[in-house]
């Protein structure tokens, strides 16, 4: 008996081939204007996140332009092939989004939880985020560092690697990658102020606060991102 593996394929990727096909049968002509963000995920009846994943994927196989300001432009349609799109990994959105849920409540538990050692190891994180942002080549070390110190605050280790995995998959795939050095080449750099709310309400020890500034931050970037799609830059 011959078997054929179960493959959950992710939404965005759905949509993305969907527009591949189109693009590749000549549906979609070379040097169109798509639709809105916006109006795409009505269209598929998705969310706006979901869109931003596959035009970000569609981008990676240069099936599409993002013009910023103008619009999102298909590319030549010549040999073009649903095949070139990212492998089947998370987006950058969905992984910010597991990330809102796991570190919101890491941070409640840090603020009950960290020791005077692990608060200043996340001062000194957060130091260095401030010296980072001020060169002229971005880095992300110390960003991470601040948020692994709270998730290893938390005493758990199993939310301790859980958020460490989505660190690790930011950093390792196609998807995540291309996404973050675009970020990193229009200058966006980490917010400090949101950094140092979540930090005071850790060292107040104010679990409800320190949740709501985490989940805050977190939000405040996913919402510049999505939004963002109106104006064609990712």
């Amino acid at each position: 008996m011959e078997i054929e593996s179960i493959r959950v394929e992710r939404l965005y990727l759905k949509v993305a081939k969907q527009l591949s096909q189109q693009i590749s049968d000549g549906n979609i002509q070379s040097g169109e204007r798509l639709p809105s963000e916006r109006d795409l995920a009505s269209s598929f009846g998705v969310s706006r996140p979901t869109i931003r994943e596959a035009m970000i994927a569609l981008e990676i196989a240069d099936m599409i332009e993002i013009r910023s300001g103008s619009g999102i432009y298909v590319r030549s349609v010549a040999s073009k092939d649903g095949d070139e799109l990212p492998d089947d990994a998370p987006g950058p959105l969905e992984l910010l989004e597991a990330r809102y849920h796991f570190e919101g409540d890491a941070a409640a538990l840090a603020a009950k939880r960290a020791s005077k050692a692990e608060i200043a190891e996340m001062e000194q994180a957060l130091a260095e985020m401030e010296s980072e942002n001020r060169q002229a080549e971005s880095h992300e070390s110390a960003d991470e560092i601040f948020h692994l110190s709270i998730a290893a605050a938390t005493r758990n280790s199993a939310i301790h690697a859980a958020i460490r995995r989505l660190w690790e998959l930011r950093k390792m795939t196609e998807m995540s990658i291309f996404f973050h050095e675009k970020l990193r080449s229009q200058g966006i750099k980490p917010v400090i102020r949101d950094h140092r709310a979540i930090l005071e309400a850790i060292k107040k020890r104010d679990p409800n606060g320190a949740r709501a500034a985490m989940q805050s931050h977190l939000k405040r970037v996913i919402d510049a991102i999505v939004e963002d799609g109106d104006d064609s830059s990712i």
